[in-house]
């Protein structure tokens, strides 16, 4: 009776409320329709609307088999629009509440992406690259046999060359300074971390002159015989006397 007494009680103070002139009662959208508006949006090219939408449905119907695939496009929507922050909190979100969903791989490498597009830019660029391939190794790391995986290793190729082309770039300017410590320093840090990029045999032979020039022979030697070692037709071994 306590339950029945409960139940008949809120009808009766809702049918209350629905007779106030001021209360208006909000009807939820259905599924079906705010994700044909998200689409017709997205088909459009409005992304802005369409990362809305999509959220929408994802935060009204948490529970439908289409919550992770809303996030998904939603995440997709943003970075299409170049909002690559919101895409990024989308794809976490999706990490977040589906991290066994088959498509994992797919925001793993949406992920990376959102970092690798602002890599040339500037004003964003610190940092950007270290994040983009740490996705990029996770993505190939956990999923191998994704379809994403060929190309994150493309990627993660290009980023290794653009950082260490970084270090190389502070080294010669650390070298012109004659401040041989840190020029040393960075050039073994190439050596050490990125062997399989093309700054590697350049690296191998600043160290020799390096070492020449603060009077360290036998380090200077062990340099460039690992030069001539490794890359024997190199154009920075044929630069060895």
């Amino acid at each position: 009776m306590k339950k029945l007494f409960a139940i008949f009680g809120a009808t009766a103070m809702l049918g209350a409320c629905a007779g106030t002139p001021d209360t208006e009662i909000v009807v939820q959208q259905p599924l079906n329709e705010i994700y044909k508006k998200a689409y017709d949006e997205f088909n459009d090219e409005n992304y802005e609307i369409a990362a809305t939408e999509f959220a929408k449905a994802e935060s009204q119907y948490p529970a439908s088999p289409w919550a992770a695939d809303a996030l998904i496009m939603s995440a997709y929507s943003h970075y299409m629009d170049e909002d690559f922050a919101g895409a990024i909190m989308a794809a976490d979100r999706f990490m977040r509440f589906h991290p066994g969903h088959k498509d994992v791989p797919y925001v793993l490498y949406l992920r990376g992406m959102c970092y690798y597009r602002q890599v040339s830019d500037v004003r964003r660029e610190p940092g950007m690259s270290a994040y983009a391939l740490q996705q990029f190794q996770n993505l190939v790391e956990r999923f191998p046999r994704s379809p994403y995986a060929k190309n994150a290793e493309n990627k993660i190729m290009i980023l290794k060359n653009y950082i260490a082309g970084k270090v190389m770039f502070s080294a010669r300017n650390d070298m012109k300074r004659e401040n041989w410590p840190s020029a040393i320093s960075r050039l073994q840090q190439v050596v050490e971390t990125a062997q399989e990029t093309v700054m590697t045999p350049e690296a191998m032979y600043r160290l020799t002159e390096c070492y020449t020039a603060i009077g360290l022979p036998e380090q200077a030697n062990g340099y460039s015989q690992m030069l001539k070692l490794n890359f024997p037709d190199n154009e920075w071994t044929k630069k060895l006397k």
